[in-house]
Order: structure tokens, then C-alpha cells, then sequence
């Protein structure tokens, strides 16, 4: 069984809209190049700020 990865080996990002820090999760794993938002609410209210 291989070994896990501890959360805070996580790579981690800044959010765009609120500035805060957030770690990887399983659900971006393909797409983790793309995401730049920390959670929906912050990628919708980045939207409508434009």
C-alpha cells in the first residue's frame, strides 16, 4: 500500500477574489492548472465585480 500524503505536503494557491490560501483537493486533480478560486462563492463574486 503506498504511503499518504500528509495535508500539509498539499500543494497550496492564493485565491484570486479573497486572498486566502487554500490546499489541493481531490475533486481538482485533473484540473489543478486551471483552478484559481478558493470555493463557488468566491468565483461568482469575482465574476460579478467585473
Amino acid at each position: 500500500m503506498p504511503a499518504r500524503m500528509k495535508k500539509a505536503d498539499l500543494p497550496t494557491r492564493t485565491c484570486l477574489a479573497c486572498g486566502r490560501p487554500f490546499a489541493w483537493r481531490k475533486k481538482w486533480e485533473r484540473d489543478w492548472a486551471m483552478v484559481k478560486y478558493c470555493s463557488e462563492r468566491c468565483r461568482r463574486s469575482r465574476r460579478a465585480a467585473r
